[in-house]
């Protein structure tokens, strides 16, 4: 080879083809991949909606434990929402979903709505919560004697 001579080795880029090609796949994947995420999003609402629920149950069991002092969890199933009594703020449900409480009748605030009482010692008035929706169905059970929260699908 001569000074002046470059010799090319082999190809360091893409050709046109292959970009339209990667932009065609990634064009259809922007146009399927919506409509499927809207099927999924209402279910996996409820889902996350429960497992929030479960969550500020075992909250208040904790904070009763540790301060000593019986704490609430309320539920208004005309407003869907629900509120734990150690914090002012309000939890809204899915609107697409269909509540069911099952509680002592000593706890029963008014029409519609409910609670399940945790005690110092760990234990609670006990209940079972139902959230349902599109297609989704979560029990949320929390046991009278010990305050343990569980769910099952």
């Amino acid at each position: 080879m001569h000074s002046g001579q470059m010799r090319m080795l082999g190809s360091t880029g893409f050709t046109l083809l292959e970009l339209i090609v990667v932009l065609t796949i990634a064009g259809a994947l922007v146009a399927l991949v919506p409509p499927a995420m809207d099927r999924l999003l209402p279910g996996l609402k409820i889902k996350a909606a429960g497992q929030e629920m479960a969550d500020a149950m075992r909250f208040v069991r904790s904070w009763s434990i540790a301060q000593g002092d019986e704490g609430l969890f309320t539920l208004d199933l005309q407003q869907k929402h629900y509120t734990i009594s150690p914090r002012k703020r309000t939890y809204e449900l899915p609107e697409s979903s269909e509540t069911t409480l099952v509680f002592a009748d000593d706890e029963q605030q008014g029409i519609g709505q409910g609670g399940i009482r945790f005690f110092p010692d760990g234990s609670s008035s006990g209940g079972r919560i139902i959230l349902q929706g599109s297609g989704k169905r979560y029990r949320i059970d929390v046991d009278w004697l010990t305050g343990r929260v569980t769910v099952a699908d």
